[in-house]
């Protein structure tokens, strides 16, 4: 399959082929699949970040005991992992320097 350009903004869980003003955190190349594969674990980030939300307004249940926070850190890393593998030099070696990626 070929690979194409995109921009990735983390934060918003962007993913575009245009540059815009602030979706360039990252650069990738990717196939179609793999941006799919991509998309879906922001959609998943998503859902996870609002139930999240929800369960944070149930007092007598602990942060360190939130499943979907935990879900959600998961699949931050497991979208840094891919953004590194399909990034960039640049990207690559940001992503290294932030240190989110598993040793």
């Amino acid at each position: 399959m070929e690979r194409k350009k995109y921009f990735v903004n983390m934060g918003t869980r962007e993913i575009s082929v245009n540059h815009d003003a602030n979706n360039d955190d990252f650069v990738i190349h990717a196939t179609e699949e793999e941006v799919l594969e991509l998309r879906e674990m922001f959609d998943e980030m998503q859902n996870a970040d609002e139930r999240s939300f929800f369960r944070s307004h149930i007092p007598f249940v602990p942060y360190h005991k939130d499943l979907p926070n935990d879900e959600y850190d998961d699949l931050m890393e497991w979208a840094f992992t891919l953004v590194h593998d399909l990034g960039d030099e640049e990207t690559k070696s940001t992503i290294e320097g932030m240190g989110v990626l598993k040793k």
